[in-house]
């Protein structure tokens, strides 16, 4: 009976013993997922185990992860050939529609047009102006997310930039019917950023304001280096957590020129500087709002 005693003892011991092994195996397998994960699936388990079915499982999962490299790499190669299919057709598309917009423009400017073929040239102008805004802003796209360098930035002068900005785009406010109210701070605005950048965002916030706003906008500078563009809204309010989502339009029906990528472009080009960008809804305006870094 002791000796009965004895070797259950024995057995269970032997199973803790096992069960603990085991234990400290898992944890291993565990810490070494971890480990791959974060090195983005560039590496595999390495580990050596005592028990062969965990040999056996360690295999699979390195199989798995090769399996996954292999997707993510075609995965990654699909989309740059896709980049760069978007970026040479949008670029071979731009020269022929500008030459088209040249084309209508000039005869519009005929005076022999009868009002039914000036009609149907407008409406061709307007068209190929769409189509223009729509391969610009696939082309910026395009190029944008194949640049996975960050920008070099340097102390600029944001009072500056924004003050040359708007004298430079009056006209083009002016004919558009626009009564902006501009905000400047009495102090210089210094930043960290990239001036052609810069000018790059504030081109694409203005023609998003002159697409959707009405009558008036208003753009401010504080000396934080937060800049605010704001509008009021017409039609569907929206959703502010998905406006700088890519082709985002709050009313899919409202019609307007451009891809709709233009607040997108605008994310993707504050983030290059380090800069952040949110929206906000208030009183019937909605604002853009840009915290650039302070230098």
């Amino acid at each position: 009976m002791i000796c009965a005693v004895i070797v259950l003892g024995v057995v269970c011991l032997l199973l803790l013993i096992y069960l603990f092994l085991m234990k400290h195996q898992l944890r291993v397998i565990k810490r070494e997922l971890r480990r791959t994960a974060e090195s983005d699936y560039d590496r595999s388990l390495l580990i050596s185990l005592f028990d062969k079915d965990l040999n056996a499982l360690t295999v699979e999962i390195n199989r798995n992860i090769e399996y996954q490299k292999k997707l993510k790499m075609e995965t990654e190669q699909a989309e740059l050939t896709l980049r760069r299919s978007v970026s040479d057709i949008a670029h071979d598309l731009r020269t022929p529609l500008a030459v088209m917009k040249g084309d209508l423009q000039l005869i519009l400017r005929s005076q022999d047009l009868d009002d039914s073929c000036r009609n149907y040239a407008e409406i061709c102008l307007d068209k190929t102006e769409h189509l223009k805004d729509m391969c610009d802003e696939f082309f910026e796209l395009a190029v944008l997310e194949s640049e996975s360098v960050p920008a070099k930035t340097d102390r600029i002068n944001l009072t500056n930039i924004v003050m040359s900005f708007i004298a430079e785009n009056e006209s083009v406010i002016r004919l558009s019917g626009m009564e902006p109210d501009i905000s400047l701070p009495p102090k210089t605005v210094f930043i960290q950023g990239d001036k052609h950048l810069v000018e790059r965002i504030l081109g694409n916030l203005l023609g998003n304001v002159l697409k959707y706003s009405q009558n008036v906008f208003s753009l401010s500078l504080n000396e934080d280096g937060i800049l605010t563009i704001s509008n009021p809204i017409s039609g569907i309010i929206p959703d502010t957590d998905r406006l700088f989502e890519r082709t985002y339009r709050a009313d899919s029906a409202r019609g307007g020129k451009g891809a709709g990528l233009g607040l997108y472009i605008v994310k993707l080009l504050a983030e290059k500087q380090g800069a952040e960008v949110r929206a906000e809804v208030e009183g019937g305006n909605i604002s853009v709002i840009i915290k650039f870094m302070k230098s």
